[in-house]
């Protein structure tokens, strides 16, 4: 039997990057899954037909997942499309780094809120359902910066921070209704993002990674899985780093 067999998950800002790559590896171990991303584009719908060819259900959802009334209203049709929800990736995110010294204050509360805000909306949002089914998982995506702080990325690295305290607040509030809350907090993982980053600046990055190479989205969502799942039933208020010991 597969890991998430007949489970449902909701992932999101999954169109692209490490959100694909979990949710393509939850559809692999049987999941139905329900992802959202600002925009139906081909990424997404890309995304989409790949959940499907794996004999499982899946489908996009355009959301803007820092707005709370948006976010309430596309939880409440995933439920409605798919039944159930049993467990919720938060992973959607930007950055917008920049010196505190020029940083805007429109800079700081964009990544506030479409990083941590959104996480919010979205517990918010599948708590009563998650109590109804008298169980849940819920994922935190965070970062290394979220554990370490990172020179000009204040508003990343708070937001990322959050996240992580986020998810050992809710551990213990809904621990007593099955409801399990981790985070992850990956290092440097090579994405679109990470791509875009000159070669000085990789090669630095891989310099202070002592397994000498950056991580890749499928080695992230292996970690996802494994907390999706029930080989993880007494693993809750954690972080676990993916980041090849660089913040060891």
């Amino acid at each position: 039997m597969k890991l998430l067999e007949g489970k449902v998950a909701l992932i999101t800002g999954a169109a692209r990057g490490i959100g694909k790559a979990i949710a393509l590896k939850f559809a692999e171990e049987g999941a139905n899954v329900a992802f959202t991303d600002l925009a139906i584009d081909d990424n997404a719908k890309e995304t989409e037909k790949a959940i499907n060819d794996m004999g499982v259900k899946g489908k996009a959802y355009a959301s803007n997942a820092a707005d709370f009334e948006d976010t309430a209203k596309v939880v409440a049709q995933i439920l409605e499309d798919f039944g159930r929800i049993d467990v919720l990736v938060n992973n959607a995110g930007i950055t917008r780094d920049g010196a505190m010294k020029r940083m805007t204050e429109q800079q700081w509360d964009m990544v506030i809120n479409v990083n941590l805000k959104s996480a919010f909306n979205f517990i918010h949002a599948i708590t009563p359902i998650m109590i109804k089914q008298k169980g849940g998982s819920i994922i935190n995506m965070s970062s290394v910066v979220g554990v370490s702080g990172n020179a000009n990325q204040s508003n990343y690295s708070a937001s990322k921070s959050g996240m992580i305290g986020l998810a050992k607040s809710i551990a213990q509030e809904l621990g007593n209704r099955n409801i399990r809350a981790n985070a992850i907090a990956p290092g440097f993982i090579i994405t679109e993002m990470t791509g875009q980053l000159s070669e000085e600046i990789r090669e630095a990055w891989n310099s202070r990674i002592p397994l000498k190479r950056g991580g890749t989205p499928e080695e992230v969502a292996n970690v996802a899985l494994f907390l999706a799942s029930d080989l993880s039933s007494y693993v809750s208020g954690q972080v676990i780093t993916v980041c090849g010991a660089m913040n060891t």
